[in-house]
């Protein structure tokens, strides 16, 4: 199933091979939930997802406990905001955070839609959402992706926090599915006004490596970068191609080089999937 939003570096392209590495279990637990693919497209019992983006974790909470108000919403705006005036000025809205939850997460989805490139960024000044107009001919509204998420969502617990906060919840049998933002230079990590370091990608494989002992499996992915690899010492690293779906037109970006890095739970036994 295709995602709401859509997501740069997101992983409806490459679950065929997340599949193969993330193995059975009851509860997943996503700290970095971005777009929701991964949630969207398995079947586990339950899940946590969690964001450090409040704006994602609210649409999602908006999104599960009244889908049918946010679908109204959002058909109107696509219907009456066509230009980039209209744009602006739903930004503008948006950004004065004074909309009540229903066309907060509209206005978000119709931004991601079409803004350019379905960026997803804040300057760090204000945090304001930034990402200016797209000027698509037609986007998509993801009706039907809304309902589905709405009904995937009732076996999610939701929370915007932080890596260090969420990966707390994780206990035996537990499997962790990490997806960090880029930290090479160059490569785009503005999904927070607050960004995201190398120091923090280190600080989350230091908390990754200790979770196999509780009887937690952990798969993370990044970008394939000889840092990375090295960062995820003593992980099961493979490399391969990945899709990007959100670029400008022209081909750039429509391939990336990325690495799955898995680690098993001492205790648990489970096996791949």
């Amino acid at each position: 199933m295709n995602t709401v939003l859509k997501w740069v570096g997101g992983k409806q392209g490459v679950m065929a091979q997340l599949k193969l590495a993330l193995p059975k279990g009851t509860r997943l637990i996503e700290p970095f939930c971005g777009s929701g693919a991964v949630m969207m497209n398995t079947a586990y019992s339950s899940y946590v997802l969690a964001d450090i983006n409040a704006d994602v974790i609210n649409t999602y909470d908006t999104i599960r406990n009244a889908a049918e108000n946010v679908i109204a919403a959002l058909t109107e705006l696509y219907e009456t905001c066509r230009t980039r005036e209209h744009y602006d000025a739903i930004r503008k809205e948006f950004n004065a955070r004074t909309a009540d939850s229903v066309r907060m997460a509209a206005m978000f989805i119709y931004m991601n839609r079409h803004g350019y490139r379905g960026l997803c960024r804040y300057n760090k000044r204000k945090g304001e959402f930034n990402v200016p107009w797209g000027d698509y001919r037609k986007p998509y509204l993801p009706e039907k992706e809304i309902r589905y998420m709405a009904d995937r969502l009732v076996h999610a617990d939701l929370l915007c926090a932080g890596f260090e906060e969420t990966l707390k919840l994780a206990g035996e049998g537990d499997v962790v599915y990490c997806d960090p933002p880029y930290v090479n230079p160059g490569k785009f990590t503005g999904y927070h006004a607050s960004g995201f370091t190398e120091a923090q990608q280190r600080a989350l494989v230091d908390i990754l490596n200790t979770l196999p002992e509780k009887g937690v499996h952990v798969v993370a992915s990044s970008h394939d970068a000889e840092n990375i690899r090295q960062m995820y010492t003593g992980f099961t690293v493979k490399g391969f191609s990945a899709p990007r779906s959100v670029y400008n037109g022209t081909g750039e970006g429509k391939q990336a080089k990325e690495i799955i890095a898995i680690r098993q739970a001492v205790s648990s036994g489970k096996t791949s999937a």
